[in-house]
């Protein structure tokens, strides 16, 4: 995945997990910073992309609860 679209990508999950948990983008984007989420996305993009935001959105908790 290029840059820009991974980008994009994490974005995009960053605002919906947010909308999702009823929690500011930046509270998320610091909790995902900070418990190496960013990168499992990252390293999962091409996957992750390709499923329904709802699967998307409990892999993240999934990750999260590890």
């Amino acid at each position: 995945m290029e840059n820009e679209d991974l980008s994009f990508w994490l974005s995009w999950c960053i605002e919906e997990y947010a909308a999702e948990k009823n929690m500011s983008s930046s509270d998320v984007a610091e909790k995902f910073e900070k418990t190496g989420t960013l990168e499992y996305l990252s390293k999962n993009a091409e996957i992750l992309h390709t499923q329904g935001k709802d699967y998307i959105l409990g892999s993240i908790d999934d990750f999260l609860k590890e």
